[in-house]
């Protein structure tokens, strides 16, 4: 779909085939900084557990969960704790390599800083995913 001027009434996701709110529209700010706090207490406290919380083992636990539970559950801890879902954005089931991808770009945060307009970060863009409400 080419690219069109965004107008007042426009929603993230609209361009898109997104709802408005509810199932499948696109997930907010304060859900996905949920979702992400949540995955980093956990990766935190595993590596603290079983790698005497060494910080290279806190990305690396991090990275292992989101691409481990996202490609079983569609989402990772936190994604499923607060609600929302990671699903690719031409429909279907998510590929194997995209929760590769999205994780990596996650993990290099820039990425996940710089929305679109349909505040879909550049990690979701380039994994051509979506985080969408369940």
């Amino acid at each position: 779909m080419p690219d069109q001027p965004a107008s007042p009434s426009d929603w993230p996701g609209r361009r898109l085939g997104l709802p408005e709110s509810g199932p499948r529209s696109v997930g907010r700010l304060g859900r996905r900084i949920g979702a992400f706090l949540i995955d980093s207490a956990v990766a935190a406290a595993v590596a603290f557990v079983f790698f005497d919380y060494d910080r290279w083992a806190v990305l690396a636990v991090f990275a292992v969960l989101q691409v481990v539970v996202i490609l079983l559950f569609n989402g990772g801890i936190g994604h499923l704790v607060v609600g929302l879902r990671v699903v690719p954005d031409k429909g279907g089931r998510l590929k194997f390599w995209q929760p590769f991808v999205r994780t990596v770009l996650l993990l290099l945060l820039i990425p996940a800083i710089i929305w679109d307009r349909d505040q879909r970060g550049m990690h979701d863009r380039l994994a051509g995913t979506i985080l969408v409400l369940r």
